[in-house]
């Protein structure tokens, strides 16, 4: 239930002007064994200095998501992304708020088709590092026209604002017919697909869904590391 297009046209008007290679292009890693970087969209890094933070279009969707999201958060902070949930902000999804933003607001089917929700980064940022960017969660999950199982509930909730951090989807071609298909993903040893997998990839179990699988941990490193090695800080 996840594909990522811009959420407006202004913002997918930014996204055409893609940046070129990056200048340190060498120097930098954009994918691994089920993860893959937000390349597409100029995002090849994260700030290891930068605070990035959630916020809200209202105080009824902090209330909501916060939940969903806080396990997620202590795991992305584990990994030494420095992220918190914050509090309530307007949201235009015509364009980006605040650096280091994600901000997280609710829309009626945000890619055209039921069921299926909406995350992306600023596009192009400043050397390629993080900025933030804008989550669309489809509203239909939560007036009962469109019911979701919880794993898959939980798990697309923290799978969107990971595609404003600078995560892509890391489907990888595992049948040798020529593209990389939905479900196709890397799985680990106990048969978990990355929660960036799309569709409905992460954890299925009540203890973990909602959590980070160890490939996708392995893509916000990532992310630290080419800053690093770029010497951003």
């Amino acid at each position: 239930m996840r594909k990522t297009l811009v959420l407006a046209a202004a913002l997918a008007a930014s996204a055409c002007a893609l940046a070129a290679t990056p200048t340190q292009a060498a120097t930098i890693t954009t994918k691994g064994i089920g993860w893959k970087l937000a390349t597409q969209l100029g995002v090849t890094s994260l700030s290891p200095s930068r605070q990035y933070t959630i916020t809200f279009a209202t105080a009824a969707m902090k209330t909501r998501y916060t939940p969903y999201l806080t396990a997620a958060v202590s795991q992305i902070n584990a990994a030494r992304v420095h992220l918190r949930i914050g509090g309530v902000e307007t949201v235009d999804p015509s364009k980006c708020g605040p650096v280091g933003h994600i901000q997280i607001m609710e829309m009626y089917r945000p890619m055209g088709r039921g069921g299926y929700s909406q995350g992306m980064p600023c596009p192009n940022p400043p050397k390629g590092v993080g900025a933030g960017g804008i989550v669309a969660i489809d509203s239909e999950y939560w007036d009962g026209t469109w019911p979701m199982q919880t794993y898959k509930l939980r798990n697309t909730i923290v799978h969107e604002p990971l595609h404003a951090l600078g995560l892509d989807h890391p489907n990888v071609d595992l049948n040798k017919d020529g593209k990389a298909a939905d479900y196709e993903c890397v799985a680990t040893a106990y048969g978990n697909t990355p929660i960036m997998c799309s569709p409905n990839g992460g954890y299925k179990t009540a203890a973990n869904m909602g959590k980070l699988v160890g490939h996708d941990i392995d893509g916000l490193k990532a992310l630290l590391a080419n800053a690093r090695a770029q010497g951003i800080e």
